[in-house]
């Protein structure tokens, strides 16, 4: 991929996912069986990257993992979804790992070991960017890294997304540098509201309301809202990161932001019908069949 390529550059988490079906969560102490598992390939920023190339946008991944089997792994994983891995690989410490509760109603609950992630270094974030027309990240991965890809994607002319999860304070720094900040209701009250959000200088604050859809908030005019699709949900583990993924192809591809967030919501509904965090199912055609279909 060329240095011109004015696609998407996600900057961000990889991590293997080990998915476990259970009922209910395990008490203090308990052993719980679970009726079956997986291996899935992971981390906000790789499902991300995932989802924008497979909706139809040229996309690169900036990101680290371990030199291991499951570096090979989610290596493999972007590659095969039509990602540019750029991947560095740390000789010191192991792929980040997700240990993934999903249980009966499509909800879960996540315990992340970040390992080679929390390697990730301005200069790589940086260099991972170049060229990109938009600019995706996560706060998975250190903050400085995050920091200095979207200072340096404004300079370069890009636009900026940030997922603000997990929600962290340090966020509403850099505000000034995002174009479209993604959260939903309890980041976003974890970082003092919508209001704070657009007066601390983010371009637009996109709230994400689970089953109910989504909400544009922009400063000086109303609230833009987007039904969700209507589904039967197997796996929400994904889903909100299908769907930032596609919000940044959908802009990418010159869309407008409300058209780009129906794309968002279509993929997101996609990837909760199946298990796992990424899906072959969630293709451009995929996605333009849903939404013909509303």
């Amino acid at each position: 991929m060329s240095e011109t390529f004015a696609g998407v550059a996600v900057v961000g988490s990889a991590n293997l996912d080990l998915v476990v079906e259970v009922s209910r969560p395990p008490r203090v102490g308990e052993t719980l069986l679970g009726r079956a598992g997986g291996r899935f390939p992971g981390g906000k920023g790789l499902n991300q990257a995932v989802a924008a190339a497979r909706t139809g946008a040229s996309t690169r991944f900036c990101g680290v993992v371990g030199a291991d089997e499951a570096g090979a792994v989610l290596e493999a994983a972007l590659t095969e979804a039509g990602v540019d891995a750029a991947l560095r690989r740390s000789a010191s410490a192991p792929t980040g790992v997700a240990h993934v509760l999903a249980f009966d109603d499509g909800d879960n609950s996540i315990l992340v070991a970040a390992g080679a992630n929390g390697e990730l270094t301005p200069e790589d974030a940086v260099a991972g960017i170049a060229g990109a027309a938009v600019v995706l990240a996560q706060l998975e991965v250190p903050f400085a890294a995050v920091a200095a890809a979207l200072v340096a994607a404004r300079g370069a002319g890009a636009r900026t997304i940030l997922n603000a999860a997990p929600a962290h304070e340090a966020a509403v720094e850099l505000l000034p540098e995002v174009d479209v900040l993604v959260v939903n209701e309890t980041e976003c009250a974890e970082l003092g509201g919508v209001e704070r959000l657009l007066g601390a200088g983010a371009g637009a604050v996109v709230l994400t309301e689970g089953a109910a859809g989504v909400t544009l908030h922009r400063p000086g005019r109303p609230g833009a809202h987007v039904a969700a699709f209507r589904i039967d949900a197997v796996d929400t583990t994904g889903a909100g990161d299908a769907f930032c993924g596609a919000l940044a192809a959908g802009l990418a591809q010159g869309r407008d932001t409300e058209h780009a967030l129906v794309r968002a919501c279509a993929a997101g509904a996609i990837v909760a019908r199946h298990r796992g965090a990424t899906t072959p199912a969630l293709t451009a055609d995929a996605l333009d069949a849903l939404v013909a279909g509303r």
